[in-house]
């Protein structure tokens, strides 16, 4: 059974910066893509980030283009998202999800990713 565990959450001061998990199991991790995405209060969920099974397809979100990066450590099973310059509209709770296939992220939709977890709280505040 394929599942996902979020972790690194937590409060950090504008400018800040912080680093999230994303720890699989279930699954053949390496063939797969992971995407991030966030949810804030009211809001709908919005993709962030997506890095390929191997890490050599990347994508981002206008909105953190330049201060998240995303890579992985498939010998860990583990994504990791590192954001930087954090805001106050990055406040949020986050999500990583799965896309199988051993597709590159320009060909795959927010949509085509599954079994998310359950997430982990990033608050941006002074």
């Amino acid at each position: 059974q394929s599942q996902l565990v979020e972790s690194g959450g937590g409060l950090v001061q504008p400018g800040g910066s912080l680093r999230l998990s994303c720890t699989a199991s279930g699954f053949s991790f390496d063939t797969t893509a992971i995407g991030w995405f966030r949810q804030a209060p009211g809001k709908d969920r919005e993709w962030v980030s997506c890095i390929s099974g191997r890490g050599t397809s990347t994508a981002f979100a206008d909105s953190v283009k330049g201060r998240f990066t995303v890579s992985r450590d498939n010998g860990k099973s583990t994504a990791y998202l590192q954001m930087d310059s954090l805001k106050p509209d990055d406040t949020a709770v986050y999500y990583c999800g799965a896309a199988p296939g051993n597709r590159l992220c320009q060909y795959i939709g927010a949509d085509g990713f599954g079994s998310f977890g359950r997430g982990t709280q990033v608050t941006v505040s002074s």
